[in-house]
């Protein structure tokens, strides 16, 4: 039984692994397609996709009807909301900015979402982790060098970003107490549908063949990410997997250097290390303390 237990959770390391591959791939495209198209437009073909598969995938586990009756909906909207307005300036953003460079900043979001944590969802952390939450975030004003004369503005909305996904995942664990997956996934895709349909009015333009392709890539890295990262939830826990997800930087490194010639600057590399190396041990240090709960 061990070894069954063993062999699904490295099954699921494998596939979240395999899930921020094709996550940085699609911010690699979403990079090059912010160039010629607006970001409403991109927004738009994410969450037409996203809903189909929601719909699909929820269809599929349980009954439609049933996965739309929410006890949060207002949270639910509120929560799809905010990762619709996330999910677009990050796209703007990554047009100033390099796909290595907004995934440094973006890796401190374990730290924000553990000291949200205590007041919006009144979980204990104790000195240990609150150490470090602030040697993260020093490892980020080294990453930004506030005052400085290379300080990029538009680290600011990378900034913005990591507070939205932050917001979004303390709703996410709010809803989850009482709401299935399949609930909030289904309105995150149909919320995150209506309002890109909104805002694309206006802003949508033919394509050509190349940039259909890339939307097309975008449908296609974005499904397949999700799907795997559904899967690796349910071979491993949370707590197991969370360290992974910052393999996400190493992959953006790799391709922003091979696709946009794009170099990470020394003080860069040191705060990544230093925001990655408090957010692992956040994770180990969560784990452990879920093995003694249980």
């Amino acid at each position: 039984m061990t070894t069954l237990l063993q062999s699904d959770t490295l099954k699921g390391i494998a596939l979240l692994l395999l899930a921020t591959v094709l996550f940085a791939l699609q911010d690699a495209i979403t990079k090059q397609l912010v160039t010629n198209i607006h970001v409403t437009q991109i927004l738009f073909v994410r969450f037409l996709a996203f809903a189909i598969f929601a719909v699909v995938y929820a269809s599929v586990k349980t009954q439609l009807t049933q996965s739309l009756r929410s006890a949060n909906r207002g949270l639910q909207i509120s929560r799809a909301l905010i990762m619709f307005t996330e999910i677009g300036l990050f796209a703007f953003a990554i047009k100033f900015l390099g796909i290595a460079e907004i995934h440094a900043i973006f890796s401190c979001f374990p730290l924000v979402i553990t000291a949200l944590s205590v007041p919006l969802l009144g979980e204990t952390v104790g000195w240990r982790r609150w150490l470090a939450v602030g040697i993260g975030f020093c490892g980020t004003l080294i990453i930004l060098q506030p005052g400085s004369g290379v300080f990029n503005p538009a680290a600011l909305l990378a900034l913005v970003c990591v507070m939205l996904y932050s917001f979004y995942n303390i709703l996410t664990r709010l809803v989850s107490r009482q709401d299935t997956f399949e609930t909030s996934l289904l309105y995150f895709g149909i919320v995150g549908l209506a309002a890109s349909s909104i805002a694309v009015i206006g802003n949508w333009q033919s394509t050509d063949g190349p940039t259909s392709l890339l939307l097309a890539g975008i449908v296609v890295t974005s499904v397949a990410a999700h799907m795997m990262l559904i899967k690796s939830l349910e071979l491993a826990a949370a707590v197991v997997l969370q360290p992974f997800n910052y393999f996400i930087l190493v992959w953006a490194v790799l391709l922003g250097y091979v696709l946009f010639n794009e170099t990470l600057a020394p003080h860069e590399i040191v705060g990544a290390l230093i925001v990655v190396g408090s957010g692992v041990y956040i994770g180990i240090r969560e784990y452990r303390l879920a093995m003694d709960a249980s």
